[in-house]
Protein backbone atom coordinates (compact mmCIF):
# COMPACT_ATOMS: atom_id res chain seq x y z
CA UNK A 1 0.00 0.00 0.00
CA UNK A 2 1.42 3.60 -0.56
CA UNK A 3 0.71 6.24 2.08
CA UNK A 4 0.04 9.82 0.92
CA UNK A 5 -0.89 12.55 3.32
CA UNK A 6 -2.56 15.59 3.16
CA UNK A 7 -4.87 13.56 0.38
CA UNK A 8 -7.69 15.89 0.98
CA UNK A 9 -5.35 19.02 -0.09
CA UNK A 10 -4.04 20.34 -3.48
CA UNK A 11 -0.36 18.73 -4.26
CA UNK A 12 -1.50 15.19 -2.60
CA UNK A 13 -5.10 14.99 -4.01
CA UNK A 14 -3.66 15.37 -7.90
CA UNK A 15 -0.40 12.80 -6.30
CA UNK A 16 -3.05 10.58 -5.42
CA UNK A 17 -5.06 10.91 -8.69
CA UNK A 18 -2.06 10.27 -10.74
CA UNK A 19 -1.36 7.64 -8.55
CA UNK A 20 -4.65 5.75 -9.85
CA UNK A 21 -4.05 6.63 -13.18
CA UNK A 22 -0.74 4.44 -12.91
CA UNK A 23 -3.14 1.75 -11.77
CA UNK A 24 -2.17 1.65 -7.94
CA UNK A 25 -5.40 1.80 -6.50
CA UNK A 26 -4.19 0.62 -2.81
CA UNK A 27 -3.96 4.16 -1.27
CA UNK A 28 -3.66 4.71 2.00
CA UNK A 29 -5.20 8.40 2.14
CA UNK A 30 -4.26 10.13 5.54
CA UNK A 31 -5.52 14.05 6.59
CA UNK A 32 -8.14 15.78 8.36
CA UNK A 33 -11.35 14.62 6.38
CA UNK A 34 -13.36 17.18 8.47
CA UNK A 35 -13.69 19.90 5.74
CA UNK A 36 -16.54 20.50 3.32
CA UNK A 37 -14.82 22.38 1.37
CA UNK A 38 -12.40 19.75 0.33
CA UNK A 39 -14.58 16.80 -0.13
CA UNK A 40 -14.73 17.05 -3.95
CA UNK A 41 -10.41 16.69 -4.22
CA UNK A 42 -10.53 13.25 -2.95
CA UNK A 43 -14.01 12.46 -3.86
CA UNK A 44 -13.37 10.53 -6.93
CA UNK A 45 -9.65 8.64 -5.64
CA UNK A 46 -9.73 5.04 -5.54
CA UNK A 47 -8.21 4.02 -1.96
CA UNK A 48 -8.35 1.33 0.23
CA UNK A 49 -8.03 3.11 3.64
CA UNK A 50 -9.31 6.95 4.62
CA UNK A 51 -7.59 7.61 7.91
CA UNK A 52 -7.73 10.32 10.18
CA UNK A 53 -4.96 12.30 10.52
CA UNK A 54 -4.87 12.12 14.59
CA UNK A 55 -4.73 8.47 14.45
CA UNK A 56 -2.21 7.93 11.60
CA UNK A 57 0.20 6.87 13.97
CA UNK A 58 -1.34 4.60 16.04
CA UNK A 59 -2.60 3.27 12.18
CA UNK A 60 0.98 3.00 10.53
CA UNK A 61 2.27 0.34 13.65
CA UNK A 62 -0.68 -1.95 12.68
CA UNK A 63 -0.56 -1.98 9.07
CA UNK A 64 3.28 -1.28 8.68
CA UNK A 65 3.65 -4.66 6.87
CA UNK A 66 1.65 -3.89 4.32
CA UNK A 67 2.94 -0.35 3.46
CA UNK A 68 5.69 0.05 0.40
CA UNK A 69 5.97 3.54 0.45
CA UNK A 70 4.80 6.95 2.05
CA UNK A 71 4.49 10.27 0.22
CA UNK A 72 4.00 13.21 3.37
CA UNK A 73 2.91 16.02 1.95
CA UNK A 74 0.45 17.02 4.32
CA UNK A 75 1.48 20.27 6.12
CA UNK A 76 0.36 23.69 7.84
CA UNK A 77 1.08 26.19 4.72
CA UNK A 78 0.27 29.30 5.35
CA UNK A 79 2.59 31.81 5.09
CA UNK A 80 0.87 34.41 6.91
CA UNK A 81 0.92 32.44 9.97
CA UNK A 82 3.08 33.59 12.60
CA UNK A 83 2.46 30.98 15.00
CA UNK A 84 5.51 28.79 15.44
CA UNK A 85 3.94 26.12 17.87
CA UNK A 86 1.33 25.53 15.27
CA UNK A 87 4.32 24.95 12.40
CA UNK A 88 6.52 23.02 15.13
CA UNK A 89 3.17 20.72 15.45
CA UNK A 90 2.06 20.06 12.05
CA UNK A 91 5.21 20.35 9.99
CA UNK A 92 8.04 19.70 12.44
CA UNK A 93 6.87 17.30 14.89
CA UNK A 94 4.50 15.51 12.92
CA UNK A 95 6.85 14.75 10.06
CA UNK A 96 9.71 13.93 12.23
CA UNK A 97 7.35 11.17 13.81
CA UNK A 98 6.63 9.60 10.03
CA UNK A 99 10.12 9.68 9.59
CA UNK A 100 11.22 7.66 12.82
CA UNK A 101 8.14 5.39 11.26
CA UNK A 102 9.65 5.34 8.35
CA UNK A 103 12.97 4.67 9.54
CA UNK A 104 12.15 1.65 12.15
CA UNK A 105 9.85 -0.16 9.62
CA UNK A 106 12.48 0.58 6.59
CA UNK A 107 9.79 1.85 4.49
CA UNK A 108 11.38 4.48 1.62
CA UNK A 109 9.64 8.19 2.25
CA UNK A 110 8.85 11.13 -0.31
CA UNK A 111 7.91 14.51 1.60
CA UNK A 112 7.21 18.19 0.85
CA UNK A 113 10.23 20.96 1.54
CA UNK A 114 9.58 24.32 0.09
CA UNK A 115 11.65 27.01 -1.79
CA UNK A 116 10.31 28.99 1.23
CA UNK A 117 13.52 27.71 2.90
CA UNK A 118 15.58 29.86 0.61
CA UNK A 119 14.68 32.97 2.02
CA UNK A 120 15.73 36.10 -0.13
CA UNK A 121 17.44 33.89 -2.40
CA UNK A 122 20.97 35.56 -1.04
CA UNK A 123 22.76 32.21 -1.35
CA UNK A 124 21.46 30.79 -4.44
CA UNK A 125 18.57 28.72 -5.01
CA UNK A 126 21.09 25.07 -5.42
CA UNK A 127 19.52 22.06 -3.65
CA UNK A 128 22.78 21.17 -1.84
CA UNK A 129 23.16 20.13 1.13
CA UNK A 130 25.92 22.00 2.24
CA UNK A 131 23.79 25.85 2.47
CA UNK A 132 20.92 23.94 4.24
CA UNK A 133 22.16 25.32 7.87
CA UNK A 134 23.17 28.41 6.25
CA UNK A 135 19.92 29.47 4.90
CA UNK A 136 17.43 32.40 6.69
CA UNK A 137 13.67 31.79 5.85
CA UNK A 138 11.65 34.66 5.60
CA UNK A 139 8.80 33.36 7.85
CA UNK A 140 8.00 30.52 10.52
CA UNK A 141 6.62 28.42 7.72
CA UNK A 142 9.60 28.56 5.76
CA UNK A 143 11.95 27.49 8.92
CA UNK A 144 9.54 24.88 9.93
CA UNK A 145 10.52 23.33 6.82
CA UNK A 146 14.15 23.83 6.87
CA UNK A 147 14.29 22.99 10.37
CA UNK A 148 13.26 19.40 9.01
CA UNK A 149 15.98 19.28 6.49
CA UNK A 150 18.49 20.00 9.03
CA UNK A 151 16.90 17.38 11.72
CA UNK A 152 16.62 15.01 8.30
CA UNK A 153 20.23 15.24 7.25
CA UNK A 154 21.73 14.66 10.58
CA UNK A 155 19.98 11.38 11.39
CA UNK A 156 21.74 7.82 11.17
CA UNK A 157 18.47 6.17 10.87
CA UNK A 158 16.94 6.77 7.78
CA UNK A 159 14.57 5.17 5.20
CA UNK A 160 16.00 3.10 2.39
CA UNK A 161 15.46 5.88 0.44
CA UNK A 162 13.81 9.52 1.01
CA UNK A 163 13.65 12.51 -0.28
CA UNK A 164 12.33 16.17 0.51
CA UNK A 165 10.76 18.01 -2.57
CA UNK A 166 11.64 21.55 -2.01
CA UNK A 167 8.63 22.67 -3.54
CA UNK A 168 8.68 26.18 -5.89
CA UNK A 169 5.19 27.80 -6.70
CA UNK A 170 2.92 25.03 -7.57
CA UNK A 171 -0.57 25.86 -9.29
CA UNK A 172 -3.15 23.96 -11.04
CA UNK A 173 -6.28 22.04 -10.08
CA UNK A 174 -7.94 21.38 -6.72
CA UNK A 175 -6.42 24.08 -5.08
CA UNK A 176 -9.98 25.56 -4.92
CA UNK A 177 -10.27 25.99 -0.76
CA UNK A 178 -6.59 27.45 -0.48
CA UNK A 179 -7.88 30.57 0.18
CA UNK A 180 -5.22 33.95 0.14
CA UNK A 181 -2.82 31.08 -0.36
CA UNK A 182 -4.22 29.67 -3.49
CA UNK A 183 -1.81 30.38 -6.89
CA UNK A 184 -1.97 33.92 -8.69
CA UNK A 185 -3.84 32.14 -11.46
CA UNK A 186 -6.66 31.11 -9.35
CA UNK A 187 -6.56 34.81 -7.95
CA UNK A 188 -6.52 36.66 -11.31
CA UNK A 189 -9.11 34.12 -12.90
CA UNK A 190 -11.73 34.89 -9.95
CA UNK A 191 -10.64 38.96 -10.62
CA UNK A 192 -11.24 38.57 -14.57
CA UNK A 193 -14.92 36.72 -13.55
CA UNK A 194 -15.94 39.14 -11.43
CA UNK A 195 -14.98 42.74 -12.56
CA UNK A 196 -12.73 42.16 -15.57
CA UNK A 197 -9.33 43.01 -14.44
CA UNK A 198 -6.16 41.39 -12.19
CA UNK A 199 -4.40 43.40 -9.61
CA UNK A 200 -1.16 42.29 -8.98
CA UNK A 201 0.83 43.35 -5.88
CA UNK A 202 3.24 46.53 -6.68
CA UNK A 203 6.94 46.67 -6.44
CA UNK A 204 8.57 47.68 -3.27
CA UNK A 205 12.17 48.03 -4.40
CA UNK A 206 13.77 49.62 -7.26
CA UNK A 207 15.61 46.90 -9.10
CA UNK A 208 11.69 45.57 -9.71
CA UNK A 209 9.40 46.90 -11.92
CA UNK A 210 5.47 47.01 -11.30
CA UNK A 211 4.98 42.93 -11.64
CA UNK A 212 7.57 41.95 -12.83
CA UNK A 213 8.40 40.18 -9.35
CA UNK A 214 10.04 36.26 -10.97
CA UNK A 215 8.78 33.07 -9.88
CA UNK A 216 9.33 29.49 -10.78
CA UNK A 217 5.72 28.66 -11.75
CA UNK A 218 5.49 24.21 -12.22
CA UNK A 219 2.60 22.99 -12.75
CA UNK A 220 1.08 20.35 -10.37
CA UNK A 221 0.72 17.19 -12.87
CA UNK A 222 4.42 17.85 -13.41
CA UNK A 223 5.11 17.49 -9.81
CA UNK A 224 3.14 13.90 -9.54
CA UNK A 225 5.08 13.29 -12.76
CA UNK A 226 8.31 13.78 -10.66
CA UNK A 227 6.77 11.72 -7.60
CA UNK A 228 6.07 8.82 -9.61
CA UNK A 229 9.68 9.00 -11.18
CA UNK A 230 11.13 9.41 -7.69
CA UNK A 231 8.76 5.84 -6.68
CA UNK A 232 10.56 3.74 -9.76
CA UNK A 233 13.67 5.17 -9.80
CA UNK A 234 16.73 4.32 -7.88
CA UNK A 235 17.94 7.94 -7.14
CA UNK A 236 20.31 8.92 -4.42
CA UNK A 237 18.65 9.96 -1.15
CA UNK A 238 18.75 13.69 -0.31
CA UNK A 239 16.80 16.87 -1.07
CA UNK A 240 15.78 18.29 -4.98
CA UNK A 241 14.44 21.13 -5.96
CA UNK A 242 10.71 21.06 -7.96
CA UNK A 243 10.69 23.62 -10.21
CA UNK A 244 10.97 24.24 -13.91
CA UNK A 245 14.33 26.03 -13.86
CA UNK A 246 13.16 28.83 -15.44
CA UNK A 247 11.45 32.13 -13.62
CA UNK A 248 8.74 34.43 -15.16
CA UNK A 249 7.40 36.87 -14.03
CA UNK A 250 4.00 37.90 -12.59
CA UNK A 251 2.93 39.94 -15.79
CA UNK A 252 3.59 36.74 -18.17
CA UNK A 253 1.00 34.57 -15.43
CA UNK A 254 -1.50 37.27 -15.81
CA UNK A 255 -1.55 37.56 -19.31
CA UNK A 256 -1.16 33.80 -19.70
CA UNK A 257 -4.32 33.36 -17.33
CA UNK A 258 -6.29 36.63 -19.71
CA UNK A 259 -5.05 34.60 -23.07
CA UNK A 260 -6.60 31.36 -21.76
CA UNK A 261 -9.66 33.14 -21.31
CA UNK A 262 -9.57 35.32 -25.11
CA UNK A 263 -9.59 38.58 -22.84
CA UNK A 264 -7.62 41.34 -23.67
CA UNK A 265 -5.35 41.97 -20.50
CA UNK A 266 -6.40 45.06 -18.09
CA UNK A 267 -3.91 45.15 -15.20
CA UNK A 268 -3.86 47.19 -12.37
CA UNK A 269 -1.34 47.52 -9.38
CA UNK A 270 -1.80 47.64 -5.48
CA UNK A 271 0.52 47.77 -2.27
CA UNK A 272 1.88 44.99 -1.13
CA UNK A 273 0.33 44.40 2.40
CA UNK A 274 2.24 45.34 5.06
CA UNK A 275 1.97 41.76 7.08
CA UNK A 276 3.82 40.39 4.38
CA UNK A 277 6.00 43.31 2.56
CA UNK A 278 9.47 42.23 4.08
CA UNK A 279 8.57 38.78 3.84
CA UNK A 280 8.46 39.20 0.21
CA UNK A 281 10.08 37.06 -2.14
CA UNK A 282 11.03 38.62 -5.23
CA UNK A 283 13.09 36.31 -7.17
CA UNK A 284 12.68 32.44 -7.10
CA UNK A 285 14.53 30.04 -9.81
CA UNK A 286 15.06 26.52 -9.14
CA UNK A 287 18.65 24.35 -9.83
CA UNK A 288 17.22 21.17 -11.54
CA UNK A 289 20.34 19.96 -12.41
CA UNK A 290 20.48 17.31 -9.57
CA UNK A 291 16.96 16.17 -10.08
CA UNK A 292 17.92 15.83 -14.06
CA UNK A 293 21.30 13.86 -13.38
CA UNK A 294 19.73 11.21 -11.12
CA UNK A 295 17.62 10.64 -14.46
CA UNK A 296 14.51 12.94 -14.99
CA UNK A 297 13.83 13.21 -18.42
CA UNK A 298 10.53 14.70 -18.88
CA UNK A 299 10.38 18.52 -19.82
CA UNK A 300 8.39 20.41 -17.62
CA UNK A 301 4.86 22.26 -18.68
CA UNK A 302 5.73 25.61 -20.08
CA UNK A 303 3.89 28.86 -18.00
CA UNK A 304 1.41 29.46 -21.06
CA UNK A 305 0.69 25.62 -21.77
CA UNK A 306 -0.03 25.28 -17.94
CA UNK A 307 -2.42 28.08 -17.12
CA UNK A 308 -3.95 27.19 -20.88
CA UNK A 309 -4.92 23.68 -19.24
CA UNK A 310 -5.46 24.90 -15.83
CA UNK A 311 -7.81 27.45 -16.90
CA UNK A 312 -10.20 25.82 -19.64
CA UNK A 313 -10.21 21.88 -18.55
CA UNK A 314 -10.75 22.97 -14.40
CA UNK A 315 -11.56 26.64 -13.55
CA UNK A 316 -13.92 27.28 -16.22
CA UNK A 317 -15.49 24.07 -15.57
CA UNK A 318 -15.14 24.19 -11.90
CA UNK A 319 -13.75 20.71 -12.23
CA UNK A 320 -11.47 18.75 -10.36
CA UNK A 321 -8.50 16.60 -11.22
Amino acid sequence: MIVVTGSAGFIASVVAKRLNEAGRSDLVLVDDFNRPDKEKNFSSIQYKFLVQRDRFFSWFDEHADEITFVIHLGARTDTTEFDVNIFNELNLGYTQEIWNLCSYYQIPLVYASSAATYGDGELGYDDNHDIIEKLQPLNPYGHSKNDFDIWALKQSKVPPFWAGLKFFNVYGPNEYHKGRMASVILHAFRQIQENGKVRLFRSHRPDYRDGEQLRDFVYVKDVAEVILFLMEQSAPSGLYNLGTGKARTFLDLTRATFSALDIEPVIEFIDTPADIRDKYQYFTEANMNKLIEVGYQRSFTSLEDGVQNYVREYLVKESYY
